[in-house]
């Protein structure tokens, strides 16, 4: 008996990636248009993945460039600029053999992606550490100091020891380890577009909890970012106890810092 078009369909929306082509092998030949389109979709993404692995491979360029160096750790931080919470650094050991797909710069996905990728790397990867910097100790020592501080952390929380850096960008001060700094590196580098994901994350559910204590701040959708309805809260019932004070002085009156 002939299956419906509705069945093949769900098929389709069931398969994982390696099914693909046989769903293509097996309902190729059946000529009604439905399915005709549903194979045409099949196909669409069976190219789709072969065009994000190549992606990926190229995005292995260092990775593969030091590999003979033994453990690659990707860094990278999250959260320079908001007004309020801390600054998170991640760093991620990717496996060398490393077949996640769709990494890239955390700000280049979407919310649904980041927290799927999350998940896979932190269940893939040799090694996760993540780091913090309050916004106390960004008051205390500026923005710049206390993201090094906070990638000195994620490196130090690591369970196996790195042999060699990639950072995004920047040279971190106080570490001994060998360091490649990687202009936008987060998205030429799967390590460390793990790592700004990894931060990303951890950053965005740390909001996320913070937005029940402080509700009128929408924390949960502005993460602590500088948005008009932040803004407008700030002036309206004054700084939190997690707000950066030298981060809010041109939006409220010293006097109302605690």
């Amino acid at each position: 008996m002939e299956k419906k078009i509705g069945e093949i369909k769900n098929e389709l929306q069931a398969a994982c990636e390696s099914e693909l082509p046989v769903f293509v092998e097996t309902y190729g030949k059946d000529e009604r248009n439905g399915v005709q389109a549903l194979v045409a979709k099949a196909k669409k993404q069976i190219d789709a993945i072969a065009k994000e692995r190549q992606r990926i491979e190229l995005m292995k360029k260092y990775e593969k460039a030091y590999a003979s160096a033994g453990f690659i750790c990707g860094i990278d931080e999250v959260g320079r600029g908001p007004l309020a919470g801390p600054v998170v650094a991640g760093a991620v050991i990717l496996p060398q053999d490393c077949k996640i797909l769709y990494l890239n710069d955390s700000k280049q996905l979407s919310e649904k992606k980041r927290e799927e990728l999350y998940e896979v790397i932190m269940q893939e990867a040799v090694a996760v550490g993540i780091g913090y910097a309050s916004h106390e100790r960004i008051d205390e020592i500026n923005i710049l100091q206390a993201t090094y501080e906070a990638m000195r952390e994620a490196v130090s929380n690591l369970t196996v020891q790195p042999d060699i850096l990639l950072n995004d960008a920047v040279t971190i001060p106080g570490i001994t380890v060998r360091q490649v700094p990687i202009i936008k590196g987060d998205a030429k580098s799967v390590s460390i577009a793990a790592a700004s994901i990894v931060a990303k994350v951890t950053r965005d559910r740390l909001m996320v909890e913070y937005d029940k204590t402080y509700p009128e701040y929408h924390f949960a959708d502005n993460k602590g970012y500088g948005a008009a309805v932040h803004i407008e809260a700030l002036r309206k019932f004054g700084p939190t106890p997690i707000h950066r004070k030298s981060f809010i002085k041109n939006f409220v009156d010293e006097s109302l810092f605690q």
